[in-house]
């Protein structure tokens, strides 16, 4: 059984690497900032919330065994990979990259006077070396409906691009002022809030850039402030 924990992250202890085109926050150990007390929650390894100055970007580089989902916030992301995958991401379009047996990507921002800001997020698969493949779904709608949505899934949700990891679950909203939402009642919960402000059941409020993450911390109910809110949640074993 684990122990039932609520940890605050806030947006300014995140590890930060900035340069000429690229503000990125790390919300765990990533490239050369390393913490071993900070590796991960549950399943999932990585979650960085950059900004791409317009013009600039990730040059080709691989990856392997993970599987990587990329939310963009505002702006937009061109991708392209080994496999012959090649598409632009906007607000509201989920998109998954399994790297599996290897895969080489690039990501740029194609604007011309625009950055984009998104969040990638890499979750540790369930099976090693299976076969590279992309995958994206627009859920505008879904959100437009108000709540939260399952935007990447290895649990079979219908309105979810499929993530090779059968105990994750990525849920996306954009919430209204003064609304409610449930969150997952899982083992490991990831609360990342990009844009807005949560109050998580009167124990704590997340600003922009902020995250909780819960440990078996059962059924939880989180409040959006004034303005609203965009929140990406994490559920994985």
């Amino acid at each position: 059984m684990s122990t039932s924990t609520i940890d605050v992250r806030r947006s300014g202890d995140r590890f930060w690497t900035r340069i000429d085109w690229l503000d990125s926050r790390h919300s765990f150990s990533f490239g050369g900032h390393y913490d071993p007390q900070n590796v991960g929650h549950g399943l999932l390894l990585v979650s960085n919330d950059d900004r791409v100055r317009a013009g600039s970007g990730f040059s080709t580089h691989p990856h392997r065994d993970m599987e990587i989902v990329t939310w963009v916030l505002s702006g937009e992301l061109e991708h392209k990979d080994s496999e012959g995958n090649l598409g632009i991401i906007y607000p509201g379009l989920a998109q998954r990259m399994s790297a599996g047996t290897g895969i080489f990507h690039s990501e740029i921002n194609p604007s011309t006077d625009t950055d984009v800001h998104f969040v990638q997020m890499w979750v540790q698969p369930d099976a090693t070396s299976v076969k590279p493949g992309y995958e994206q779904l627009d859920v505008n709608d879904q959100l437009a409906g108000g709540g939260l949505v399952a935007v990447a899934s290895g649990r079979g949700h219908d309105a979810a691009i499929r993530v090779h990891q059968r105990d994750a679950v990525l849920w996306a909203g954009r919430l209204l002022p003064g609304s409610t939402v449930e969150l997952p009642d899982d083992r490991h919960v990831h609360v990342f809030v990009p844009t807005g402000r949560l109050e998580i059941d009167g124990i704590d409020t997340l600003l922009s850039g902020d995250a909780a993450r819960l440990t078996a911390a059962g059924p939880l109910t989180g409040t959006v402030g004034a303005g609203g809110a965009e929140i990406l949640v994490w559920a994985t074993a």
